[in-house]
């Protein structure tokens, strides 16, 4: 089966990497469900969802909150922020997607739409990404644990993170040696990727590039998502 049908059929039964600035332009909600207009990058023939497509549901604990969350449990309700990290990152490329996430979580605060969001971060490194981990990992990068809105996700194995980001979102990772770090026994090369998932559960955005785009991208995006 081609891959990119196998992804939307995925999305509609349960529920590589390509740089570029997206415009967005807010057209305030459509016939299609989508807010945003068509970015200027067409991913629509890449493994993962893209623009317009259903984003793929999967279900996997938060170990902070003690509940398993679900991608597809906000429809209706939130707009999300996703993406993929582990703790260990060495090269700077984690803490920048989950400091976009977090400016946006703020914004979302001061703004009082913070009730209309979800920001998710799934690890695929559970061996290391212990509770206690995450724990003190967010207290490293800032982020709101108190505002109700945020979810570490830790899948149970790393055979299921893969599983999960690399067939069920066509993202692959890699686990190799880390010898060039010290002490570090293993890295995951990855692809930084952040979605942007309106209320109705359609992916309105997709962030190749979601390391290094500028924040205040991210931010205005979501801000047009869940406010219109």
């Amino acid at each position: 089966m081609n891959r990119r049908l196998y992804l939307r059929s995925l999305a509609a039964s349960s529920v590589a990497a390509t740089a570029g600035c997206l415009d967005v332009l807010s057209r305030g909600g459509s016939d299609d469900g989508l807010v945003l207009e068509p970015p200027e990058n067409d991913l629509s023939e890449a493994t993962h969802p893209s623009y317009g497509d259903e984003f793929p549901a999967t279900s996997v604990p938060d170990p902070l909150t003690g509940e398993t969350v679900s991608t597809d449990q906000f429809e209706g309700e939130r707009a999300m922020l996703v993406t993929f990290f582990y703790t260990s990152c060495p090269d700077g490329v984690c803490p920048a997607l989950i400091l976009r996430l977090r400016r946006a979580q703020e914004v979302a605060a001061q703004e009082g739409y913070g009730d209309g969001a979800a920001f998710l971060a799934m690890t695929f490194d559970p061996e290391r990404d212990t509770e206690d981990a995450l724990r003190t990992y967010a207290a490293q990068q800032g982020v709101g644990l108190e505002a109700g809105n945020w979810h570490f996700l830790r899948p149970e194995r790393y055979e299921d993170a893969k599983s999960i980001v690399d067939d069920r979102y066509g993202l692959p990772i890699e686990k190799r040696d880390a010898d060039e770090y010290e002490n570090l026994e293993y890295m995951f090369p990855h692809f930084s990727y952040i979605f942007l998932v309106n209320e109705r559960g359609l992916v309105e955005r997709v962030y190749p590039d979601g390391a290094t785009i500028a924040t205040s991208k991210v931010v205005e995006d979501f801000e047009t998502v869940v406010t219109a």
